[in-house]
């Protein structure tokens, strides 16, 4: 497997740019795979100084009804005529976050293209081909992060706290390894991971993606939670690169306690697997 971050908040070098906001191209199984499109056309700039043609891409995967990660889908539709997009049933449902000033804002997906025929609605476990699946529908064993407080949804006229039920996650196998691709992990990192070993009787060789221990809006989750999830995440044996929302400060102490099990992807990354 090959993995390429085509954007995440931090850049590796001045040659990339970077945002708030995820965006991972894969090949595996003789697939080419993008997870996330992050804020804007950002994902497609980048992608071009890591030698990576969106134009061939198999499938696109969007983890969830948030613009920092589907906020550039209506430039890879333009450029990308041939790929298949799966995301949950309730993504286009409407999103929001509650900013400094107390006022929500909307940070969904853009409702005019829920109608694209190439865009397939997953729920719960959902296989994408070969070797390759999405699961959502998350039991909640653990707390959610703290960072999640801010996020709000619209349900029957009212703003309510998001569910994060339009969440969903990716499970790559091939070659007798497994990876596991997160979004943001609202539902939790240890919930997901706890589910995944539910389904799978093993845990993941491989984890990838965000970990909300940081909000946007500031504030990081307490010292406590972040100690117990690394020591969870060490007992796992599973090697971990994290990014995006799990927040430089939560990161540092992640690799404190979790040593050479974790590392940082910045955009302009690339790992092979």
């Amino acid at each position: 497997m090959i993995i390429k971050t085509l954007v995440e908040n931090t850049a590796l070098s001045k040659n990339f740019g970077s945002e708030h906001g995820l965006s991972l191209y894969i090949e595996a199984n003789s697939r080419k795979i993008l997870f996330d499109v992050g804020a804007s056309e950002l994902f497609l700039e980048n992608a071009k100084k890591l030698n990576v043609d969106i134009c061939e891409v198999d499938y696109l995967i969007i983890s969830h009804g948030h613009y920092d990660h589907g906020g550039g889908l209506r430039a890879f539709l333009r450029e990308n005529t041939k790929a298949e997009i799966f995301l949950h049933r309730l993504a286009f449902e409407k999103y929001y976050a509650l900013r400094s000033n107390d006022e929500p804002e909307y940070i969904g997906l853009d409702e005019e293209l829920k109608q694209n025929r190439r865009i397939v609605f997953t729920s719960d476990r959902f296989f994408v081909s070969k070797g390759v699946q999405v699961f959502s529908n998350i039991t909640r064993k653990e707390p959610l992060p703290k960072s999640n407080d801010s996020l709000l949804m619209k349900q029957d006229g009212k703003i309510v706290q998001d569910t994060f039920a339009h969440e969903q996650n990716l499970i790559i196998e091939g070659a007798g390894k497994t990876l596991l691709v997160t979004g943001c992990a609202h539902n939790g990192i240890v919930n997901i991971l706890e589910y995944f070993h539910d389904l799978k009787r093993r845990m993941p060789n491989y984890v990838i993606g965000g970990f909300h221990l940081s909000s946007r809006s500031g504030g990081n989750e307490a010292h406590e939670m972040i100690d117990r999830i690394g020591k969870y995440l060490v007992d796992t044996k599973a090697k971990f690169y994290t990014c995006h929302c799990t927040g430089l400060e939560p990161y540092k102490r992640l690799k404190t306690i979790m040593g050479d099990s974790i590392d940082y992807l910045s955009a302009g990354s690339e790992i092979h697997i």
